[in-house]
Formats: C-alpha cells, sequence, structure tokens
C-alpha cells in the first residue's frame, strides 16, 4: 500500500494536480469555468485559462481525467489553454470507460465546439502528458477539428503493452495507482456534483470501478477491449512532438509513436517525463512553447529544423543523470540509423563478477560448452529490478533515499537470487542506444512464469546499475514476425509479442522465447560492464506461482543478448 500511495503522490503531483501558477503575463490568464454538453447528454467540465477571452487567440486544449487545474503545459503570452475533464472524471459527469471508445468520441465533440468559440481563432494545438496524451493517440483514427498541431509527452502507444501489461505480465500496482489519481479528484470535486447533478455520481463511481476491474484483472489477454484501447492509425496528418525519458514508466509508448508520426513531421525528444529531467534541463518545456508558437501562430523560430531526434543519455546510472551527469546525442531518426545490435551470448564461464548464483559471461559470438543453469523465479525488490517503475517514485523522495542507501536501487538485493551473465570490462567507452532483445532458450516448473530480464551498468567497484528491464509471461511465446523490426540481416531485433491467447508450458524441455526489452539509452565508459540479470518478477506485478526456471547457454541452440550500439561505438573492439 505504500507503494501504490507514494505513487499516487508522485504522479498527482507529475500530472499538476497541485495548481500550477502560469507564467508571467501582462495581462494574467485568469480562469473561465465553461460547461459543454456531449451528444448523448452529458455535461463535461471544461476551463479556459486566457489573459483575454474577447480575443480570438490559438487555443492549446489538454483533456485530463485528473480534475482541476490539472493542464501540464504554460504556453507563451497570447495563446489560451483549455483543460477539459475527461468523462466520469474530475467534476465532468458520465462513465469513464478506461480512455475507450466513449472517451474517445467526446475528443472531436469538444475540439469542434472550441474552435468556433469566440475566445478561439480557429487554430487549435492539443498538449497532453501520460493520461492525456494515451486517450489522443487512441483518438487519432479520427478527425480532430481545427488541429494545427500536437504535444504528446509520455503517452502509451498501446496500454496493454506500454503500461498495464508489458510482455503480458501484469503491471498491477501502477495500474492501481493510476484508478487511485483519477478517482481522488472525483471524489475530492464531489459535493459539487452532487449539488449539481446528484444522479451522475452514480455513474462516475460505476465507471471508475469498472475501469479498474477490467483494465486490472479482466483482460490479461490482447483482447478486443485493449484493441480499442490504443493507437489505431492517424487521419489527421499534423506535426507532433513526442516526448519522454528512457527510464520512464511509459517510455515504450513514445518511441513507437514518433515511429508512427515521423511522416508527419514528428520530432522525438528524449529528456524526461514522469522519471524527471536532469538537473539543469526544462524537460522540453521551451522546445514545447516554440512548437505550438510555430505551429498555431506561424512564428518562424525554425523548430521544425531542429535534429528529428534528440537525446539525453544516461552516463552509466539514472540517479547520476538526473543530478546533470548525462551524454548528449542527436539523430535524424530512431532506430538511429547505423545502429548495430551485436549478439552478445549468455555464457557458463564464470565471469568473476557477480554475486548470482551462476556468475556467468557475456561474450561475442557462441560458447562451446553448453548446459542449463536454474534459478527460482520468486518475487523480487521494484527497486533492483523494475527500473521504470522505480523511476516514477524517485522525485517523491526516493532519490534521496537512494543516494543514500545505494544497494536499494542497484542490483545488490536481487541479484544473489538470479542468474547473470556479464561482459569482461570495457576497452573503450560504447554508446548503446535503442530497442534490446533476449532470444532464451527456458523451461520452469511453473505452468506459468515471468521472464524478467534486466540490462545493467556495472562500474569498476561493482556495483551494478539497472538501465532498462525485458518481460514475458511464458504463456505467450508467439511474435508477430511481420510487426516485429528487424535489422538488416533480417534479425529479429525488437520482438513483437502475440498476447492474443495463452499457451501453458507444457513440458519442462526449453522452448525459445523472444523478450522485447525496452529503448536504452547509456554510454558504458571504458572500464564498466555490460551485465544481464534473469530473475523473478517485479513485486509491482502480479505474482505468478513460484517455479525454477530453467535457462539453456552455449552452443548453437543456446541464448543470446541483441543490444543496440551506435556506430561510433566498436564494440568487438571494447570487449577486444
Amino acid at each position: 500500500m505504500r507503494l501504490v500511495a507514494a505513487l499516487a503522490g508522485l504522479l498527482l503531483t507529475t500530472a499538476g494536480l497541485a495548481a500550477t501558477p502560469a507564467a508571467a503575463a501582462d495581462p494574467e490568464p485568469t480562469a473561465q469555468s465553461i460547461r459543454f454538453t456531449t451528444s448523448d447528454g452529458v455535461s463535461l467540465q471544461t476551463t479556459l485559462f486566457s489573459s483575454d477571452p474577447s480575443v480570438p487567440r490559438p487555443t492549446v486544449v489538454e483533456f485530463s481525467p485528473y480534475g482541476n487545474n490539472s493542464q501540464t503545459v504554460t504556453p507563451s503570452a497570447g495563446t489560451n489553454v483549455l483543460l477539459v475533464q475527461i468523462r466520469g472524471t474530475g467534476s465532468s459527469d458520465g462513465q469513464f470507460d478506461a480512455l475507450g471508445p466513449r472517451n474517445q468520441a467526446d475528443v472531436p465533440e469538444v475540439l469542434q465546439w472550441a474552435c468556433e468559440q469566440p475566445w478561439s481563432n480557429g487554430s487549435l494545438g492539443i498538449n497532453g502528458f501520460s493520461a492525456s496524451a494515451i486517450i489522443i493517440y487512441n483518438s487519432m483514427h479520427q478527425q480532430l477539428p481545427c488541429v494545427k498541431a500536437m504535444v504528446l509527452k509520455s503517452g502509451t502507444f498501446e496500454l496493454y503493452r506500454d503500461l498495464l501489461v508489458p510482455g503480458g505480465v501484469s503491471n498491477i500496482v501502477p495500474g492501481a495507482g493510476v484508478i487511485l489519481l483519477i478517482g481522488a479528484p472525483a471524489l475530492l470535486q464531489g459535493a459539487e456534483r452532487l449539488e449539481r447533478n446528484p444522479a451522475s455520481s452514480l455513474d462516475v463511481l460505476s465507471g471508475l470501478f469498472l475501469a479498474g476491474l477490467n483494465a486490472g484483472l479482466l483482460h490479461p489477454t490482447l483482447d478486443d477491449f485493449w484493441k480499442k484501447r490504443r493507437f489505431r492509425g492517424d487521419v489527421n496528418h499534423v506535426p507532433v512532438l513526442v516526448i519522454d525519458g528512457f527510464f520512464d514508466v511509459e517510455s515504450r509508448g513514445a518511441f513507437q509513436g514518433y515511429q508512427q508520426l515521423r511522416d508527419d513531421g514528428a520530432h522525438l525528444l528524449v529528456v524526461g517525463a514522469h522519471d524527471g529531467a536532469p538537473e539543469g534541463t526544462d524537460g522540453g518545456a521551451a522546445e514545447t512553447n516554440a512548437w505550438f508558437d510555430h505551429y498555431l501562430s506561424g512564428v518562424d523560430n525554425g523548430v521544425e529544423n531542429h535534429p528529428r531526434v534528440q537525446m539525453l543519455l544516461s552516463d552509466g546510472d539514472r540517479e547520476d543523470m538526473l543530478a546533470g551527469q548525462y551524454v548528449s546525442r542527436n539523430a535524424t531518426d530512431w532506430p538511429v540509423p547505423g545502429t548495430t545490435w551485436h549478439s552478445l551470448s549468455l555464457d557458463a564461464t564464470k565471469s568473476g563478477s557477480a554475486r548470482s548464483l551462476n556468475d556467468g559471461s557475456l561474450t561475442l559470438g557462441s560458447p562451446g560448452k553448453t548446459g542449463l543453469q536454474t534459478y527460482l523465479a520468486a518475487p523480487t525488490i521494484p527497486f533492483n529490478s523494475d527500473p521504470p517503475n522505480t523511476a516514477i517514485l524517485g522525485g517523491f523522495g526516493l532519490n534521496q533515499l537512494t543516494t543514500a542507501l545505494p544497494f536499494l536501487s542497484q542490483m545488490d538485493l536481487t541479484e544473489p537470487l538470479g542468474l547473470s551473465y556479464t561482459t569482461r570490462p570495457l576497452k573503450q567507452d560504447v554508446l548503446a542506444v535503442g530497442p534490446a532483445a533476449l532470444d532464451v532458450r527456458l523451461s520452469s516448473t511453473s505452468p506459468e512464469t515471468a521472464i524478467w530480464a534486466v540490462l545493467t551498468d556495472v562500474a569498476p567497484d561493482g556495483s551494478s546499475h539497472p538501465l532498462t528491464v525485458g518481460r514475458l509471461l511464458t504463456s505467450f511465446p508467439d511474435i508477430d514476425e511481420s510487426k516485429s523490426l528487424k535489422d538488416g540481416n533480417g534479425t529479429i531485433v525488437q520482438p513483437y509479442g502475440d498476447f492474443s491467447r495463452k499457451t501453458p508450458l507444457a513440458s519442462l524441455t526449453p522452448k525459445l522465447y523472444h523478450v522485447e526489452l525496452w529503448p536504452v539509452g547509456n554510454r558504458f565508459k571504458a572500464g564498466h560492464r555490460i551485465r544481464l540479470d534473469l530473475v523473478g518478477a517485479s513485486l509491482a506485478s502480479l505474482p505468478t506461482l513460484p517455479g525454477l526456471t530453467s535457462v539453456r547457454v552455449g552452443g548453437t541452440s543456446g541464448s543470446r543478448l541483441l543490444l543496440p550500439v551506435l556506430p561510433e561505438s566498436n564494440l568487438p573492439a571494447a570487449l577486444n
């Protein structure tokens, strides 16, 4: 419960539930409450923030489930902001349907109305952060009237894959935190609803309850419920600025979204989101304002000519990155052109560097010696094994705690319970940027278990710093090859899992699984090592029955990590 509470508290702050003062302007924007009635008769709460509502101006619209004052953008002077509280949340009536079809249908209706108001000049932008970005990704298959540009920060491209059930593993604690986030303002603003429309209170409560039940427990496979809550095409073709961070809880969605939207002028800014922005940076605020200034107001600021992909990479550690130690890298596309995915074999040979059950090695080429290595797939401490969920708690005091007690966010407590595979110390720096993959052959004594793979940066002092994670429930062994990313040799380097039906393990014969690791962006410095840990699932996930998991290593049928390396780095030379 403490984890859920902390998660909820941080996301409340991040989403802007606490009122954020607008940037100084002359005159200062004021808030005007306006009710909007949808085509099916439901009343939605909207709030216009404008310094002069009598003057038609460009308007940035944000659809939020987080209640009053939850807008997450402060645009330049002369631009309005319209906050729309999503159906069934905050002070809006109706039933929340987990950002599904009914919530989506409200989006174009509100935009058409906003476009025709006297305070709008017909030039609308859309801003979204987290849930307010997700609803837009889910709605882009509809014509969105008068929209000229969008900024979408840390939103899921597919709600199932990118947040709530990554790899088919239920991410239940963050899911519960999201429902708490949405439910809290609905309850706090309930007095106004009871006074205005008492009957709507039951709709709101039942909608939140059903959303939590459906998204959390009733749909473990990627069925029609989830298919209606993902990107389903784009008929608008407007330029989109996509923002996120490598450690963010929803990071996969940003990279997938950019790839789908890049032909319409999308840019990708990887500078931080829920995970926080490095000290001395602004989390994309200046780029956001420049984007809206250019596309809504016609300001010739050159933002359209900025590098298509701008990234801040970690330099070995998440906390150090937030403290200002990072590497900047721009690119013309994502994945970065020229990236090579190197095959690193899981090798039984002792590395002499880990405290794991096996202390194996990661090596180029195929080790001659084959064998099975076994560990108990029992729940693990999220602060060690779950970088995306850990990062969202950082700004809520966790970073200070882990700085004082580094073992909490390193692999110290989890590594001895699993298997590890580590390279020799690098002879030169290696920039690893892109999605990674694990091809692993394994069996389990449990009919269903989670494969949990953590990629870490091992410093010369032996401390192991988690960078990203791969998750896959063994009941989902299949992939859709046509949707999987392949390198120039035809090797699948980002598997696209098939989560349409479960196939429980039927025997103890090792089976091949393709595990997607979310994108990594890190400089492995000379003297550091690259490590892969195989451990039990994070306690933030819905548990499975503990079982003994055996991994096949060595030979031509062994397991391997496919690591993305930028063209300026030479991994074979670094491993010598």
